[in-house]
C-alpha cells in the first residue's frame, strides 16, 4: 500500500487520503505534495472538509475558466438539456435537504411488484422527458447549435480562415489522437510527424508519441521532435529578437533534407505547459507555419491548456498571429465537463470514412450543453479584457518571489505563470517546490493556497480561474509572498545552523 500524506488537524481529510490509499493506484493521480481534499468548491475558492479555505491557483488544471459552479452557467447548462429543479429533486418537500424523498413503504411495494412482472405500474413517475444523455450515432439539436455557436465564436478571431469543421471528443488526448489520425490518412507515403520537444499533447496512444522527446520510453518512430525556446526566453520580459529562428529553421530544414514527402504534420502548443510554461515570441511560430506551408504539412495548434482566455485572447491563435490548418480545444471549453474538440480545415477529415473518428462519447448532449453554456459567459462579459488588466499585476507580484532567494524565474501571459524554484542549502529545486507547494497548503488563519505539484520538476504553475476578482487577486497573491518568504526564513535558518 502507498503511505497517504497526512496532515495534523485534518481527521476528515486524512481518512479520505487512507482509503484513496489503500483502494487506487498511486499512478492514478500525478504527485502533488499536498493532495488536496475538496469537500466543496465557488468561485476561485476550495474549501476541505475541515472547513479551511483555498485559493485556487490551478483552476483545475486549467480547465475553470469561469470559475467553480458559476451560477448563470449552470443555469445556461441546465436550460440547455431541459432539466427543472422538480426534476432533479422532486417536488418542494422533497427537496428541503437537496436530496430525492425516500420512497414510501406503498412505493415500495409497487417497486417490488413491477420487478416480478416486468411490468412498471407508473412509467411516467419513473422517467423525465429531456435532452438525452446519449445519443451515439444519433443527432440531437444541442449537438448541432454547439457546432454552428463554436464556429461561429471562431469565426471572430484573427487567423481562423481556414477553419470550417468540428470534430468532437471527450478529452483533449482523444482529441489530438483524432487530428493525427487524420493527418496520416490523407497521404498513406506520408507517416511522419514533427512535433516540438517537450510539449504535452496527452497520455495515450499517438498524443503520447508526440509529447515530451525522443528519450523517452514508448517512442514511435514515425514521429520526430524539434527544439521549442526556452534558455532564451526563461524569464518574462524577454527582448523578441533574442531568438535566433535561424537554428530553428535549420533543424526543419534537416528533417525535410532526410525525410522530405514523408512528413504529414507539425504539432506544436502555443506555450510550453507541461515542459515548464516557456512562452515564446509570436516570430517562432509564425515560422513553424511558414514551413509547413512551403512544404504542404499540416500545421496543429494544440490549445487544449491555452484556449477560451488563458492567454488573454479568446484562442492561443490569435495572440501569436498564426492562421493553423487544426486548432485542438478543451479543458476550459466545458468549464468543468469533459469535452474536446478540434477546429480543422474539413478537406482533412474527409478522406476518413465512416466511424473511423466515432467513440462513445463524441458529440454527447452534456458536453455539447456545456460548451454552449461556456460560450453564452464569454460572449457576453468583459472576462477578457478583466485578463488582460490582471496580467501586469501577476507578473509584477510574482516577480517578487525571487527577493526570497526561491526563485529563480518568473514568466508567462494572459493568466498562466511559471515560476521556477531555486535550490537552497542541500535541497533541490524540485524538494524546494514542494515544500511551497506544502506551505502554501497549510496557508494561514484557515486560508491557503492550492498549487499542483512541480512541472520539470521545478516549475510551479499559477493559472487561477480567469474571473477572480481584483481584490482576490492581491489578497491571494499577497498571501503567496508572505508564506514563501517565511519559508525562505525558515530554510535560510536551517542552512546558518547547519
Amino acid at each position: 500500500m502507498t503511505q497517504p500524506i497526512q496532515f495534523a488537524g485534518e481527521t476528515k481529510s486524512n481518512a479520505v487520503r487512507q482509503i484513496v490509499a489503500e483502494r487506487e493506484p498511486l499512478a492514478l493521480r500525478t504527485f502533488t505534495p499536498s493532495q488536496a481534499v475538496f469537500a466543496k468548491s465557488a468561485g476561485v475558492y476550495h474549501w476541505t472538509p475541515e472547513g479551511r479555505k483555498l485559493f485556487d491557483y490551478s483552476s483545475g488544471v486549467l480547465v475553470a475558466n469561469l470559475g467553480h459552479n458559476p451560477k448563470r452557467w449552470m443555469q445556461h447548462f441546465a436550460k440547455s438539456m431541459g432539466w427543472t429543479a422538480e426534476m432533479l429533486f422532486g417536488g418542494e418537500a422533497d427537496c428541503r435537504m437537496g436530496t430525492p424523498a425516500r420512497p414510501s413503504s406503498s412505493s415500495q411495494t409497487e417497486a417490488q411488484g413491477e420487478e416480478r412482472t416486468g411490468k412498471s405500474a407508473h412509467p411516467t413517475d419513473e422517467y423525465v422527458s429531456a435532452v438525452t444523455m446519449t445519443a451515439y450515432n444519433g443527432i440531437t439539436e444541442i449537438e448541432t447549435q454547439a457546432v454552428q455557436r463554436l464556429l461561429a465564436n471562431i469565426k471572430r478571431s484573427k487567423g481562423s480562415e481556414r477553419l470550417d469543421t468540428i470534430v468532437w471528443a471527450a478529452s483533449g488526448s482523444e482529441a489530438i489522437q483524432k487530428a493525427l489520425w487524420a493527418c496520416l490518412a490523407r497521404d498513406k507515403t506520408r507517416d511522419m510527424i514533427i512535433a516540438t520537444r517537450y510539449g504535452f499533447h496527452g497520455k495515450k496512444g499517438l498524443a503520447n508519441a508526440v509529447t515530451g522527446s525522443e528519450k523517452d520510453a514508448e517512442r514511435d518512430p514515425r514521429v520526430k521532435f524539434i527544439s521549442f525556446p526556452m534558455d532564451e526566453i526563461i524569464d518574462a520580459g524577454y527582448e523578441p529578437s533574442v531568438i535566433d529562428l535561424a537554428k530553428y529553421r535549420a533543424e526543419l530544414d534537416d528533417l525535410w533534407r532526410q525525410f522530405g514527402r514523408k512528413l504529414t504534420c507539425l504539432i506544436t502548443e502555443p506555450y510550453l505547459g507541461g515542459g515548464g510554461s516557456f512562452h515564446p515570441t509570436a516570430a517562432y511560430h509564425q515560422m513553424l507555419q511558414q514551413f509547413c506551408r512551403e512544404k504542404d504539412l499540416i500545421f496543429i495548434f494544440d490549445e487544449v491548456q491555452a484556449n477560451f482566455g488563458r492567454t488573454g485572447s479568446m484562442y492561443a491563435f490569435e495572440e501569436y498571429g498564426v492562421e493553423p490548418d487544426m486548432v485542438v480545444l478543451g479543458k476550459g471549453l466545458g468549464n468543468g465537463v469533459p469535452v474536446a474538440a478540434v477546429a480543422s480545415r474539413g478537406d482533412i477529415f474527409a478522406v476518413m470514412k465512416y466511424g473511423e473518428a466515432s467513440d462513445t462519447w463524441s458529440a454527447n448532449p452534456l458536453s455539447c450543453a456545456a460548451v454552449l453554456a461556456t460560450l453564452d459567459e464569454f460572449e457576453s462579459t468583459d472576462v477578457l479584457k478583466h485578463v488582460r488588466q490582471l496580467t501586469p499585476l501577476f507578473l509584477k507580484r510574482l516577480e517578487e518571489l525571487k527577493l526570497t532567494g526561491l526563485v529563480s524565474h518568473v514568466r508567462g501571459e494572459g493568466l498562466v505563470f511559471g515560476f521556477e524554484c531555486n535550490a537552497v542549502g542541500s535541497l533541490t529545486p524540485g524538494e524546494v517546490a514542494a515544500k511551497i507547494v506544502e506551505a502554501c497548503y497549510l496557508g494561514r488563519d484557515g486560508v491557503g493556497i492550492h498549487l499542483l505539484g512541480a512541472l520539470a520538476g521545478k516549475v510551479l504553475r499559477v493559472s487561477p480561474p480567469l474571473t477572480i476578482t481584483m481584490d482576490q487577486a492581491n489578497a491571494s497573491l499577497d498571501l503567496l509572498n508572505d508564506i514563501v518568504g517565511a519559508l525562505a526564513d525558515k530554510l535560510h535558518a536551517r542552512m546558518l545552523m547547519a
